[in-house]
């Protein structure tokens, strides 16, 4: 790569991420292009982002447009952009209003401001917000104080007060956790950090009747999940329940900065003037570049390729030597490796072999192709994936 970018971004960038040598300077649907003209199969989409892939001509044209047009002009105005798009996510999911914000994590922040204000409408004086060990909800502090893991970081305590997490998929723990003093059941519905988790029905319907019971809200994250990655629009529309409260972001806006908290019909009016406030959110361009991936995902054939193709992957990663196990529905997959066998080197060998894809924990790949992905760029990846492999489990000698 390019020894000026790579000593820039030592001088000038703070150092909060450990970067692969490679420099991407362009992409084209389910591909990427580095500075020195190499190409690779984009097998994580930007983490979930770049989900209709990179540069789709359709977003590409309604950012284009919309910034010929009026770029900003702040939420104290109406734009119809922002509009059209909070009916569009309201009508296809849980028919409350909307908060528009940045990430998800702000979107998260939302979610927890809903709950506590509910709570306290309902009297209780200290809410309690219950989340699973291994969840990420974000990194600003009430996100943050909702992610097990990274809040146990002594450097950045004391942590907002009012969270506490139970094992994850442990029904039991989960019912015994929530009582009359608790906000809400914060939890995703797939943990995809983690490396992809999917939660079992039992527990998402211990969780339902828990927050029935106690009058506390169920709030799904489904930044990851959302916006077609398992195979529907959203991942709750596969399981037994529907939450109260939803975050979404990553890929609602195919590359652009965009997130939202969705309401049902009572969740989406606690908040109220003054209570919460975003300068960026939903802006025209973010807004009409969610609209036209809206437009692409929110499509019975996108749908239906995208469990197809996800079955497919599973079925020839389990084939794979040195794969344990493919867990993950849809286009959302996280493969362990055998035992011995370190993630961190196979994506490193991935990428150099001209695969981009993650790995969330030592055992653990993560792949979230982009649904543009083609049959033909999915088998040679699979290829990479065996070959790279082999090289840690050779195969036998007849």
């Amino acid at each position: 790569m390019n020894e000026q970018v790579r000593a820039d971004e030592a001088k000038y960038v703070m150092q909060t991420y450990k970067r692969a040598e490679v420099s991407f300077v362009r992409g084209e649907g389910a591909l990427l292009f580095d500075d020195q003209g190499r190409e690779y199969i984009d097998f994580l989409s930007g983490i979930s982002v770049a989900s209709v892939g990179h540069c789709h001509p359709e977003v590409v044209h309604a950012i284009h447009v919309q910034a010929g047009e009026l770029l900003h002009v702040s939420n104290l105005f109406y734009t119809a952009p922002m509009v059209e798009l909070a009916k569009r996510l309201s009508q296809g999911s849980l028919g409350g209003k909307v908060f528009f914000c940045n990430s998800g994590t702000e979107a998260n922040e939302c979610a927890i401001k809903i709950a506590r204000k509910a709570a306290r409408a309902r009297g209780v004086e200290k809410p309690e917000i219950v989340s699973f060990e291994s969840d990420f909800h974000g990194r600003s502090y009430g996100a943050l104080s909702a992610t097990p893991g990274l809040a146990a970081n002594p450097d950045f305590a004391p942590m907002l007060p009012g969270f506490r997490s139970v094992p994850f998929d442990d029904a039991e723990a989960l019912r015994a956790a929530v009582d009359e003093n608790t906000a809400a059941v914060l939890i995703e519905p797939i943990q995809g950090e983690a490396g992809v988790f999917p939660l079992s029905d039992e527990t998402l319907l211990a969780a339902r009747q828990a927050c029935d019971e106690s009058g506390a809200l169920l709030i799904f994250d489904e930044i990851q999940t959302g916006i077609g990655r398992t195979g529907s629009l959203w991942a709750y529309e596969q399981g037994p329940v529907r939450p109260d409260v939803m975050t979404t972001a990553k890929a609602l806006g195919g590359g652009a900065a965009i997130g939202a908290c969705i309401g049902n019909p009572e969740t989406g009016e606690v908040l109220s003037a003054g209570d919460h406030g975003s300068t960026f959110a939903a802006g025209p361009v973010a807004a009409s570049a969610a609209l036209a991936v809206l437009d692409l995902v929110d499509d019975a054939a996108m749908l239906r390729r995208i469990r197809a193709l996800g079955a497919s992957l599973m079925e020839g990663l389990a084939g794979v030597d040195g794969v344990a196990e493919v867990r993950g529905r849809g286009l959302m997959l996280g493969v362990r490796l055998e035992e011995g066998v370190d993630s961190a080197e196979v994506n490193a060998a991935l990428l150099e072999a001209g695969l981009v894809a993650n790995a969330p924990r030592p055992d653990t790949l993560r792949f979230l192709p982009p649904f543009v992905l083609s049959d033909d760029q999915a088998e040679r990846a699979l290829e990479l994936i065996a070959e790279v492999l082999a090289g840690y489990h050779p195969s036998e000698p007849n």
